[in-house]
C-alpha cells in the first residue's frame, strides 16, 4: 500500500523522541498550477515529522498519537531542489481526559537553509483505555512505526 509519505516522495532522515528531520524532493507532484511549491504538500512534511516525533514518544501497546491541531505560516516558496522538515518538541503536559498532549515546534527550510514555513503543531496522546471508553475502535493493525519499543526507521541518534 503507497501512504501519503510515499506518494509525496518524504524520506527520514532522523527520528528521536525529541526531534525529527524529513526530506522531500520539490518535483512536479508538489507544485500548485503556478509552479510552486504546494503549501499542503508542506503541511503534509511538517505534520508528518511532528507525527513520527509523537510515535517516538509512545508505548503502542498501551496508546495511540493523534495530530489535532496544525499552525503553520508560510514564509516563502520554492520552485525546485528539496524541503526538509524539522520538529523538535517544545513541552509535553497532561490532558484533562487522560493521555497527554506534546506541543512540537516545526519548520521547513529549503537547501540553503532558508525557512519556507514554521509553527507550531499539537499531538494528543490517547490511551486505548480511553478509546475504549467512546466506544472508538481501534483498528487491528500491526504497529510498524518509529516508537521506543519499535523503531523501524534509520536512526542518526543513537537515544531511542
Amino acid at each position: 500500500m503507497k501512504t501519503l509519505l510515499d506518494v509525496l516522495g518524504i524520506s527520514v532522515e532522523e527520528i528521536t523522541p525529541d526531534h525529527v528531520e524529513l526530506t522531500m524532493p520539490i518535483g512536479q507532484n508538489v507544485l500548485q498550477e503556478w509552479g510552486f511549491l504546494h503549501g499542503g504538500a508542506t503541511l503534509a512534511l511538517l505534520e508528518s515529522a511532528a507525527s513520527y516525533g509523537a510515535a517516538a514518544r509512545t508505548d503502542p501497546q498501551t496508546e495511540r498519537p493523534f495530530g489535532i491541531n496544525l499552525n503553520v505560516t508560510h514564509r516563502k516558496s520554492e520552485v525546485s531542489g528539496s524541503v526538509h522538515g524539522f520538529a523538535d518538541i517544545e513541552r509535553e503536559e497532561p490532558s484533562r481526559h487522560g493521555g497527554r498532549k506534546q506541543f512540537w515546534r516545526v519548520v521547513a527550510y529549503n537547501d540553503s537553509h532558508e525557512v519556507l514555513s514554521e509553527g507550531t503543531m499539537l499531538t494528543m496522546i490517547v490511551p486505548l483505555s480511553r478509546l475504549a471508553e467512546k466506544k472508538q475502535d481501534v483498528p487491528s493493525v500491526s504497529y510498524g512505526g518509529p516508537s521506543k519499543m519499535n523503531p523501524t526507521v534509520h536512526v542518526k541518534d543513537a537515544r531511542l
